[in-house]
């Protein structure tokens, strides 16, 4: 979910119904993002036993309540654009007994005033939402302020190179993928025009060059599964 104010015609999409539906709608997905949050994990293992981790674009606060589970001193910031979906994430971290440790916050990066530096911050799926170049760079900024020198950040989006030879045979497995997913044949029809006017299509060296130019060390390339590609990096002292 991107929490750029410019793309905030995306919210129209995450109204009460489809926050709902939205962890069902993915579920073929689900695997992808398991793997994601075990990355994660490992990269984030380091951390102190008390950090301060920010979720930006957390959605229905999938790596919240996974990250959660297995550092129980962690406290958690989820930021969305969405109250719809924050209200479906409060409701799995009530269930699942950490609402202690998260604080909601609906609205985009900028209006975010944490009373002190973030630790650790993650935006899994949220910026190829932002396809102007400038305001992605922008979020990538705004995260990057909230953080300590030194923190660690992961990002994962879509990404792919649509000049490389081999973009139709990766384009063609992710509609096979959509297709999996229950995608109708129009929408996985329409999707390869969506890609680079609804979705960023960016490259990933080009992501990389994002996200270093925050302030961030080099992007470390660490998940792929068809276009959604992951990296870990850490704030610059």
């Amino acid at each position: 979910m991107s929490v750029s104010s410019a793309s905030s015609s995306s919210l129209i999409a995450f109204d009460e119904a489809r926050a709902e539906a939205y962890d069902t709608q993915f579920q073929m997905g689900r695997p992808f993002m398991d793997n994601l949050h075990l990355v994660t994990r490992i990269v984030m293992a380091g951390l102190p036993a008390d950090a301060r981790i920010l979720c930006a674009g957390a959605g229905t606060g999938a790596e919240a309540l996974y990250l959660a589970s297995v550092f129980p001193g962690w406290q958690f910031t989820l930021l969305d654009p969405s109250e719809a979906m924050l209200k479906v994430a409060r409701r799995r971290t009530d269930a699942a007994g950490v609402t202690d440790r998260c604080t909601f916050h609906v609205g985009y990066m900028e209006s975010l005033n944490a009373p002190a530096p973030f630790d650790a911050a993650t935006s899994f799926l949220v910026s190829h939402f932002i396809t102007d170049t400038d305001e992605r760079q922008r979020y990538f900024n705004e995260i990057s302020a909230r953080l300590k020198p030194g923190a660690v950040f992961v990002n994962a989006d879509i990404a792919a190179d649509m000049t490389a030879a081999t973009f139709p045979d990766l384009m063609e497995a992710w509609l096979g993928f959509y297709a999996l997913s229950g995608m109708p044949e129009e929408g996985r029809k329409t999707f390869p025009e969506m890609f680079g006017r609804d979705v960023a299509a960016h490259p990933p060296q080009k992501v990389e060059e994002l996200i270093k130019a925050a302030r961030f060390d080099q992007p470390v390339p660490f998940f792929q599964s068809l276009m959604i590609r992951g990296w870990f990096t850490r704030k610059q002292s």
